[in-house]
């Protein structure tokens, strides 16, 4: 068990220093050659809000240098006999680096539906509540938002999964880090849904949650298939696959 916890930690730790280069690498090839080094990047943003969810607030803005933030307002989630509660009402407010495939659909797909200055929104009329978005563009090509509810246009929609599949990836690793620190034996649990998430591709940009794996990876205490986990999902980050 001691030699496959060095063999797990040496590992998490190599993959760690490989994602901070790659980080630098991103940095250099996501802005456009034709921006100068002054020139301020252009932003998507991508803002979303309904009630009844355990985030029913959050933005995330996306630079084209790969660089970005995500802002949320988290509530409380209710606990039970049974489960350990793993949020309490906070704002949360931190920066992000995405790969550049990313960036690149990203910028691609805001381009192509003319900066967002367009209607978004479906004609059909009963659509179910399903939280209200607005797509933002803001650059020296242009500028333009939308807000809609449930959108007939399918680029719309492709860019609107891409947002949310980056933001349930960073909602999952705070209850990682949760239960990493309060209740290891429900970490497997979690760790499979992510897992089974990532396979569907409804998880995206897994670099942004390195930190806690490689925290869980290198953990003696914790339960060896969810660390083994945990090593396997920093190779697909690092690898860049998703």
């Amino acid at each position: 068990m001691r030699s496959a916890a060095r063999t797990i930690t040496s590992v998490a730790l190599a993959i760690s220093f490989g994602l901070a280069s790659r980080c630098v690498l991103v940095a250099q090839s996501a802005a456009p050659e034709a921006m100068s080094s002054s020139a301020k990047p252009a932003e998507v943003s991508f803002q979303f809000e309904r009630a009844g969810v355990p985030v029913p607030r959050f933005t995330l803005r996306v630079n084209e240098d790969g660089t970005g933030s995500y802002q949320a307002d988290e509530v409380q989630s209710p606990a039970d006999k049974d489960s350990v509660q793993y949020a309490s009402p906070k704002h949360i407010d931190r920066t992000l680096k995405l790969t550049a495939p990313t960036v690149m659909k990203i910028f691609k797909g805001a381009r192509e539906l003319g900066h967002f200055d367009m209607s978004c929104e479906t004609k059909s009329k009963h659509i179910a509540n399903t939280g209200e978005k607005t797509l933002s563009y803001k650059g020296a090509d242009g500028t333009g938002s939308c807000t809609y509810n449930y959108s007939d246009n399918k680029d719309v929609n492709g860019l609107t999964d891409t947002f949310l599949f980056i933001a349930f990836t960073l909602d999952e690793g705070r209850r990682l880090e949760f239960l990493h620190r309060y209740d290891r034996l429900g970490l497997d649990e979690e760790m499979n849904e992510l897992v089974q998430a990532v396979k569907a591709g409804h998880a995206l940009e897994l670099g942004t949650i390195a930190p806690v794996l490689i925290s869980i990876a290198g953990d003696g205490a914790v339960m060896q298939r969810v660390r083994l986990q945990a090593t396997k999902l920093l190779e697909q980050a690092e690898s860049n696959k998703i």
